[in-house]
């Protein structure tokens, strides 16, 4: 099963969870505010397949991330389509601006179950 950690700078992210769940994966939600900045530490703990950081510029908590346990990470994204690219080209940590939609986390879980097959 493929486990996500979510970390949105404003405590959110919860409808991104409904995503990863409906299309079959697990999902942990970092709360409070400030949680971007924990998502490496929360994936290293988790031992997590994929991170989703959420802030203004949509960087600082995947960059952290990368920066402190290696993830290969693609920050700065606008958009659903720009996650799954990443996916398939291999990215584990995505940065996004705030983007807290079902639809986010279910195309995320499905394109990595596609690249990788379910575990």
């Amino acid at each position: 099963m493929v486990k996500v950690v979510i970390a949105d700078r404003m405590g959110k992210g919860q409808n991104v969870a409904k995503g990863v769940e409906k299309a079959g994966g697990t999902a942990v939600v970092v709360p409070g505010m400030g949680a971007d900045m924990r998502l490496g530490d929360v994936m290293h703990e988790e031992n997590a397949d994929i991170g989703i950081s959420f802030c203004g510029s949509g960087g600082a908590g995947a960059i952290t991330a990368s920066n402190k346990y290696g993830y290969p990470a693609r920050h700065g994204m606008r958009s659903i389509d720009e996650g799954v690219t990443a996916i398939n080209e291999g990215k584990t940590v995505l940065g996004f601006g705030f983007l807290d939609q079902e639809e986010l986390g279910k195309r995320i879980v499905e394109a990595y179950l596609k690249k990788y097959g379910s575990q």
